[in-house]
């Protein structure tokens, strides 16, 4: 073979090698065999209060346990402390099924479904949260006629309780009052604009699994051209806003988990059945904002 051919298919092979970097890079591609994300292609907790499609409800804290009946199912005090919102009979034994017509700390009845974070700490002494925002929205590239309400029992998890890796871009961030930029570290607040932390669930589900040994290769988030491959059903986008009474020097905050890179958030599908289908229904798939929780009104 001669210089000239070997140079020219060094050169392509430069090229797909080049191309394939940009496309990883770019994050279009899925990312996986599997068909699904490890982030969202856009950053959900930027500005989401009002773009798009959507439905939210507003829930009051709950109560703290150390407990947590996805990851340390039946092992009470394993977990480290919790801060949970929305059903309040929850313990590690909970299923979604257990949660259905219980009590519910929501302004929607219906939602009895279980949330919950690390409890944010100052100096060791846990802070009490003053509530939380669900949002459920359509992401971007998702068609909103193909989003379906989520299975009763689905567990969900979003960010790392390790802090081992980068978070994904956009999936878990603290941030001051309503909208504005997010950061892995806790930002100082203005009095009239409190901190927050803004957790942004996968969108994409395998149609099989309810949760799955690592809590996470049932659920995908949902790429450029919404879900696909073996994550094809697409769900709504959960995001939830724990507010908190806190502004001024962050010194001394941390989370129950460790770090603030630890933040991370789970949810337990325990919705009445119906009442979420309906939701669903006549406000995502129809491409209807149907709720504007007073948390942001108060903010406008």
């Amino acid at each position: 073979m001669s210089r000239s051919v070997v140079a020219a298919t060094l050169a392509v092979v430069a090229l797909a090698v080049a191309v394939g970097a940009v496309a990883v890079a770019g994050g279009e591609d899925r990312g996986s065999a599997e068909g699904g994300r490890a982030g969202p292609v856009d950053e959900p907790n930027r500005r989401f209060f009002a773009d798009g499609a959507q439905f939210a409800v507003e829930c009051g804290f709950s109560h703290a346990a150390r407990v947590d009946p996805i990851v340390w199912p039946g092992l009470t005090g394993r977990s480290h402390r919790h801060d949970f919102f929305g059903a309040t009979a929850v313990s590690a034994h909970s299923t979604g099924a257990d949660l259905v017509g219980s009590p519910t700390t929501c302004r929607v009845g219906a939602d009895t479904a279980a949330y919950w974070a690390p409890s944010l700490v100052r100096d060791g002494e846990p802070v009490t949260p003053g509530g939380m925002t669900a949002y459920y929205r359509v992401a971007p590239g998702v068609e909103p006629t193909e989003v379906v309400a989520y299975p009763l029992g689905l567990a969900a998890i979003a960010g790392d309780a390790t802090g081992a890796a980068p978070q994904p871009s956009g999936v878990v961030g603290f941030g001051c009052g309503r909208g504005g930029p997010v950061a892995a570290t806790i930002p100082a607040c203005d009095a009239g604009s409190p901190l927050q932390l803004r957790v942004t669930f996968p969108d994409c589900w395998d149609g099989e699994h309810l949760d799955s040994p690592d809590h996470r290769a049932h659920l995908a988030y949902s790429a450029s051209d919404g879900c696909g491959g073996d994550h094809a059903v697409s769900l709504p986008r959960l995001t939830l806003v724990i507010h908190y009474p806190v502004t001024g020097d962050p010194a001394g905050l941390s989370l129950a988990s460790g770090e603030p890179q630890t933040a991370h958030a789970d949810f337990l599908n325990g919705w009445d059945e119906r009442a979420l289908r309906r939701e669903v229904e006549s406000c995502l798939r129809r491409s209807v904002v149907c709720t504007i929780p007073d948390s942001a009104r108060a903010a406008t």
